[in-house]
């Protein structure tokens, strides 16, 4: 009878120890969603959609809020939203397509493949006041490396003073740039990788859409990724809202999306959160997914890998307040850039490691894919300014939230 009781209790406690296991990451999964619909209905973001993910499959998927508060259309998973500057990470795996196909070299001169870059100027001297400016030649044309850095000398007009109050004049014209310094000096965000685009589309003789919608969306099954929106898709659309002076958000009515024929690697991508983290999980996987082979080990060990040496990542003070707040969201002066993606230097508790791989959008969506951990997240919202401190504050919850599930039992 002993025997039976004792065997009784341990059948009991291994039962209670699997029931526990299960219970944790179902908690951490309701403790996320509720952390989430809090934000919205504070009115700290209009409406967010987060999935995570690791190498097998989803961990955590929520939608919360409106995709179209006018039209009172809930937010849903399959919403797609634009993805701006989301779009340079998957132009540079189109890129890197071509670096493995031996049609292109990371330190061939840009201008090999970008006739407008054979005469390059740099910026000298500048008058915000005035306008008055002097150039002078370029030391040496950038190479697709530093296209895919930051490193070329290209800057936006948000971030940078000189770029945003620039006039050519007497005739000056600038086919790309001017530059703000000198190629390989230093890391600044810019449009370089709309060059990247232009480099794919150059090399491989398609348009960057018809390239990355056979090279990477239809391989991985994006199929609401494009830099077109089908006319009876356009109602999953978001709206885009913009925070006002008082802290609100005003939402910008929905209207029809018009189709464009010219295609930017740095930005322009509509997508959902669903077919954003198949890409991230393919980077997850050494470049494959769902038996699809993207990109090589090789590949995704380079574009995860340091490639600006000493330099480091600078956060950025804003230049167009309305558009984007300072860069907080970098560790200034010691992040690294890879070729598409920042690289976190220092891990955080309770977050991702370090050398982990993220970057976002300018209507604040974002991303990280931490291979160290196995665990890759997206976060998507709808407003303007980015890196808005309370868009900032949501996308900590859920990465704080879904390494609380990561955790709880490995979600399995």
């Amino acid at each position: 009878m002993r025997r039976a009781q004792l065997a009784f209790v341990v059948g009991l406690i291994a039962v209670s120890g699997v029931l526990r296991a299960a219970q944790a990451p179902a908690d951490a999964v309701a403790r996320l969603d509720q952390r989430l619909k809090a934000a919205v209905e504070r009115g700290d973001v209009p409406g967010v959609v987060a999935l995570a993910a690791d190498r097998n499959g989803i961990i955590y998927s929520g939608a919360f809020g409106a995709r179209d508060a006018g039209q009172r259309r809930p937010m849903t998973a399959d919403t797609i939203f634009r993805i701006a500057s989301m779009t340079k990470a998957v132009t540079s795996a189109g890129l890197m397509q071509l670096v493995e196909q031996r049609r292109v070299a990371l330190d061939d001169p840009a201008d090999k493949y970008l006739p407008g870059f054979r005469h390059l100027q740099v910026v000298d001297s500048f008058s915000s006041d005035s306008g008055a400016y002097t150039v002078r030649p370029a030391r040496r044309p950038p190479t697709v490396r530093e296209l895919l850095t930051h490193t070329s000398g290209l800057a936006y007009n948000f971030v940078s003073p000189t770029v945003r109050d620039f006039k050519p004049r007497n005739g000056d014209t600038f086919e790309a740039g001017p530059l703000v310094f000198d190629p390989g000096q230093r890391w600044h965000y810019g449009p370089s990788t709309l060059w990247v685009g232009r480099i794919v589309e150059t090399v491989s003789g398609r348009t960057l859409e018809a390239y990355l919608h056979d090279r990477v969306f239809l391989p991985l099954g994006m199929r609401d990724t494009s830099f077109n929106v089908r006319p009876e898709d356009q109602p999953r659309v978001a709206t885009i809202h913009n925070r006002q002076g008082d802290g609100s958000l005003l939402e910008q009515p929905a209207a029809p999306i018009p189709a464009v024929t010219e295609f930017r690697g740095d930005g322009g991508l509509f997508s959902t959160a669903v077919d954003y983290i198949r890409f991230e999980q393919m980077v997850l996987n050494d470049g494959r997914f769902n038996g699809a082979v993207v990109l090589s080990p090789a590949s995704i060990d380079a574009m995860a890998a340091n490639q600006i040496g000493a330099l480091s990542v600078a956060a950025l003070r804003t230049a167009m307040p309305e558009r984007s707040s300072d860069f907080t969201f970098v560790d200034d002066g010691r992040d690294k850039w890879g070729l598409g993606f920042l690289i976190t230097a220092r891990g955080t508790p309770a977050k991702r490691s370090a050398g982990s791989l993220s970057w976002g959008g300018i209507d604040n969506t974002y991303f990280w894919i931490d291979r160290r951990r196995g665990v890759a997240g997206v976060i998507m919202m709808q407003f303007l300014p980015f890196a808005d401190a309370k868009a900032l504050g949501v996308y900590d919850t859920f990465e704080r939230g879904t390494y609380e599930i990561l955790e709880s039992g490995r979600h399995r």
